[in-house]
């Protein structure tokens, strides 16, 4: 494990640091449970079997992981290799540093960045970047915040896969459950996502890839996106 401190990231907006802030060391040890065996299931109708089958057929053996939670679903996947290297971006060292030791048995390597600013990262030099459950925290619409999806576009090879999911407000359906949650989150700072869409998605990944894929399971849109190849 190593930790690259060769960037200081620069200041951000509060409304930023507001989506991260829930991810705080003792909320962590709970995220598995509320995330993937609750909110996931029963609020946003998007069973855990549907991440891990795309991290499955997604994830490559130089991967990045933007906005890294627990790593549970690195955890759980299948490397196409036995040894991959993992590059995990956060802004918040709490995850970063509770990911990296789940994840103690392969290689990673730790990056503080802001994903709405161009990453530290060596560009085109990853086969696979993941964005899971990260642009609902974001800021902004969509199309203010699909910068992230180019951001991550620049960080893989030719040819190479973005791939995520988020939880939609529009364009989906949204259950009476789902929607009550949905709106505590976004006033809480937690969530911001009271103006994303399927259509906002859909056209950010048109603008920034050359070929998508993108699917609706509940309110979640799972997408899985390439770069044009040489």
């Amino acid at each position: 494990m190593s930790i690259d401190h060769s960037r200081d990231p620069k200041p951000v907006d509060q409304d930023v640091l507001d989506g991260q802030s829930a991810y705080h060391k003792r909320a962590l040890a709970f995220y598995d449970l509320m995330v993937h065996r609750g909110s996931a299931p029963f609020f946003w109708r998007c069973p855990p079997r549907n991440f891990l089958q795309m991290y499955d057929t997604c994830v490559g053996a130089e991967h990045v992981e933007i906005g890294v939670g627990t790593g549970y679903l690195l955890d759980h996947c299948r490397f196409p290799v036995p040894d991959p290297r993992i590059t995990l971006v956060d802004l918040n060292p709490a995850t970063l540093d509770f990911t990296a030791k789940r994840l103690a048995k392969y290689r990673t390597t730790q990056v503080v960045a802001n994903a709405l600013e161009p990453l530290p990262l060596p560009k085109g030099a990853h086969d696979s970047v993941a964005l899971s459950f990260l642009l609902h925290c974001i800021p902004g619409s969509l199309r203010e915040k699909g910068v992230v999806l180019a951001h991550a576009a620049e960080a893989v090879r030719p040819g190479g896969v973005v791939f995520g999911s988020t939880v939609l407000s529009s364009g989906v359906p949204v259950s009476r459950a789902g929607r009550w949650l949905m709106n505590n989150l976004n006033a809480k700072g937690v969530f911001h996502n009271d103006q994303d869409s399927l259509g906002d998605l859909r056209e950010q990944l048109d603008k920034h890839f050359a070929g998508h894929e993108l699917v609706v399971r509940g309110s979640v849109g799972l997408f899985r996106a390439r770069t044009a190849a040489q």
